[in-house]
């Protein structure tokens, strides 16, 4: 599937209309789970077609060298954002703060700085480190769909799962 990404990523930059139905085809269903766990499943779908929308309208930006499933990602993360930015100013009950860990807060305050923080090491794996750990983690894919969706040897999704997570760690513990 490696090669099948980089061949649909090279097409999009010159061909959208054409390539744009096979990508969300190849990446709908794991940019649909990422962004259930960050938006929610009411929310999910009206961010996915924006998030394609983004990928058909600046085909341009894509860099072919780099992983496509990777430059999606980000886009549904930066719509996943800008979502839940103009979610603010709804109000809330308060019997649903009740759940919230800490009397004051500070839990969940830590909780999306650790968070912030794990994904600014993301950045700094190799590619296919992270490759494997975002669609593992924010994916929900097990290693064996990961091998079969990257047409990689199990040995080696394992393999970079288990030094991208050695390396995350090293990088996140000060």
């Amino acid at each position: 599937m490696e090669q099948a990404s980089i061949d649909l990523g090279a097409r999009l930059t010159v061909d959208r209309q054409g390539a744009i139905g096979e990508i969300y085809a190849a990446l709908g269903a794991t940019v649909l789970s990422y962004l259930q766990r960050l938006v929610g499943r009411e929310d999910a779908e009206d961010v996915l077609q924006s998030v394609f929308y983004e990928v058909w309208r600046h085909n341009g930006r894509y860099d072919p060298s780099r992983s496509l499933a990777g430059w999606v990602l980000g886009i549904a993360r930066n719509r996943a954002i800008d979502h839940l930015r103009r979610q603010r100013t709804t109000a809330v009950a308060l019997e649903t703060l009740a759940d919230i860990a800490g009397a004051d807060g500070r839990e969940l305050a830590e909780r999306y700085a650790r968070s912030h923080e794990v994904r600014s090491a993301l950045t700094r794996l190799p590619v296919e480190q992270r490759e494997v750990l975002v669609l593992a983690y924010f994916g929900g894919y097990s290693q064996s769909q990961i091998a079969t969706y990257l047409d990689l040897p199990l040995g080696t999704v394992k393999a970079r799962a288990f030094r991208g997570l050695r390396r995350l760690a090293k990088l996140l513990i000060p």
